[in-house]
């Protein structure tokens, strides 16, 4: 992607923000964090996902993207793709335009990618 390309790149709490702040910067965009239920200050919406081992609950501010605002989102691990279905799913109600979901690591194996279809998947390491 070239800079100017998104207007903002989109980090999962929490080892997401990592990759996300540098993204953000290599590609002038803004940064947008989505968070555990709870940590954000303004209204946000949220949707709650299950895991292999209970459920959880992520929220974005309600006015953090334009709609139709271009977004890269990123995490850590593409596992069984529960946490980011669910950051797509909040997205997308912002009206954001996905244009980019990246993960540093996918564990192939548990077939996350799956879960989020209509969108343009990549990782850099697959085991």
């Amino acid at each position: 992607m070239a800079p100017g390309s998104i207007d903002a790149v989109v980090g999962i709490d929490a080892r997401g923000f990592i990759f996300a702040a540098a993204a953000a910067l290599k590609l002038k965009a803004g940064l947008v964090p989505v968070r555990k239920k709870g940590k954000l200050p303004y209204q946000s919406y949220e949707t709650s996902y299950d895991l292999e081992y209970g459920s959880n609950t992520i929220a974005i501010h309600v006015d953090a993207i334009r709609p139709g605002g271009r977004v890269m989102l990123i995490d850590d691990l593409l596992a069984t793709g529960g946490t980011a279905n669910a950051a797509v799913a909040l997205l997308r109600r912002v009206g954001a335009e996905i244009v980019d979901v990246s993960f540093f690591i996918e564990l192939a194996a548990l077939n996350g990618r799956a879960k989020l279809k209509g969108c343009p998947v990549r990782s850099l390491v697959v085991f």
